[in-house]
């Protein structure tokens, strides 16, 4: 049928055209339905399963780095012992049973990275769109080629309508919880977007530090021995070391700017309403009137409404949670800071300390080892602000507490299934 201009339904905020009922509550847009809404969080629980693969990814490749970083160990070791004992029988075939181990876990450790390297470049971060005081809408377009988010205006009577609670009919409720988990998933996309970025950051940190070894193991051979041919081997460890610690450098910065930026979205986050705040008396602050949440009230509002309030509840659970995953990712990266400013800073000590050379090589050493040092210290701000904050939020337990649903009674009368640590 032909659609006409949207106009205010009935009492249950049904929005009326020429034959068409649509799934609105009163001034709401034509994308605020439910139906519509349920398809923005399908798009943007594709976009968070996009990241997390991305993030597994990006561990394999780290994990291939630590191969890569084996190898450089073992290559060392053999090239070491040629130069510094000869080429003796027994010498020669150590040598060459840990060169052969050594290359074979570098090259193991690059066709585990290079992949990863290159899906790392494919950006699928995801900002959250601009929101104004009171109660606004998200929306999608062009989602069978390229997904674009919108967000409408602040929809003028909303918080008047939601303020009046019991009054209004269960789907007129169930509309505004659908709209609340909606907004909950775009937070959780945005969380993992810089979970991601993070995640980035902490491979191009880890490729630093290989960087950092090998050029180590060059300026070390170099001031070790007198010219000869090896000392071509050595300039090659020196320019390869350096053009891969400063390649990991390049993801240093947008994971700076995303850790920041986590840490202010989680202090802005302590301050906003959420649903216990808006719908639970114990914690409500900003209304008189409340749901019918008391085990006296009519089993009914624990059907469908009450499981649409269940969901919205355990999406609030989960934002908190992905609040403090994002926390926890600051942590990691911090210590993927300190473990890069002492890789630095140790192979600057070291030259200092056992090859001592001319100035020019004491300049460069004092400078690797105070680069080393800031990133030590900023390191350990990042965990220790990370850290205040995880101690607050304790979900690891000793115990696991299994709750069986029964949407006909209030939550608080499940029954409950606990498997005791003890009992193990």
């Amino acid at each position: 049928m032909t659609g006409g201009a949207y106009s205010s339904g009935e009492s249950t905020g049904e929005t009326q055209t020429t034959g068409v009922r649509q799934d609105l509550n009163p001034g709401f847009p034509p994308f605020a339905g439910r139906t519509p809404l349920a398809k923005v969080r399908t798009h943007l629980s594709g976009r968070r399963s996009a990241l997390s693969s991305q993030r597994t990814a990006l561990a394999k490749g780290r994990t291939g780095l630590a191969f890569f970083r084996t190898g450089i160990a073992m290559v060392t070791i053999a090239v070491s012992f040629t130069r510094f004992f000869g080429t003796g029988a027994v010498i020669l075939t150590l040598d060459l049973a840990l060169l052969a181990a050594g290359v074979v876990m570098i090259l193991d450790g690059l066709r585990w990275y290079l992949p990863v390297r290159k899906d790392a470049a494919r950006n699928l971060g995801y900002e959250s769109t601009p929101r104004e005081p009171g109660v606004t809408v998200l929306g999608v377009a062009d989602e069978l080629t390229d997904p674009r988010y919108f967000r409408s205006d602040a929809v003028r009577g909303a918080e008047q309508l939601r303020a009046g609670w019991n009054e209004l009919a269960p789907v007129e409720r169930r509309r505004f919880l659908a709209n609340d988990r909606t907004d909950m998933a775009e937070d959780r996309t945005a969380y993992a977007s810089l979970r991601t970025i993070m995640a980035k950051t902490r491979i191009g940190l880890a490729f630093t530090r290989s960087g950092v070894a090998f050029a180590g193991l060059g300026l070390a051979l170099i001031r070790s021995f007198p010219a000869s041919v090896w000392t071509y081997f050595d300039i090659f460890l020196i320019v390869v070391g350096s053009a891969m610690a400063l390649e990991g450098f390049y993801w240093y910065v947008p994971g700076y700017r995303a850790g920041s930026k986590a840490m202010r979205i989680f202090r802005k986050s302590l301050k906003e309403k959420n649903i216990w705040d808006i719908e639970f008396p114990p914690l409500n602050r900003f209304r008189d009137t409340y749901p019918p949440v008391k085990a006296s009230h009519a089993p009914g509002v624990w059907g469908t409404t009450g499981l649409a309030l269940e969901r919205t509840v355990l999406a609030e659970r989960r934002n908190l949670m992905s609040r403090l995953r994002v926390v926890m990712a600051h942590s990691r990266t911090g210590l993927a800071f300190i473990r890069t400013g002492t890789s630095i800073s140790a192979v600057g000590a070291g030259l200092i300390t056992f090859l001592p050379g001319g100035l020019m090589w004491v300049i460069i050493e004092v400078i690797m080892v105070m680069l080393g040092m800031t990133l030590i210290l900023d390191g350990l701000r990042w965990f220790r602000v990370s850290e205040k904050v995880r101690e607050q939020f304790p979900y690891c337990y000793g115990d696991l507490e299994i709750g069986m649903p029964n949407y006909g009674v209030p939550a608080s009368r499940w029954s409950k299934v606990v498997f005791s640590h003890d009992d193990l």
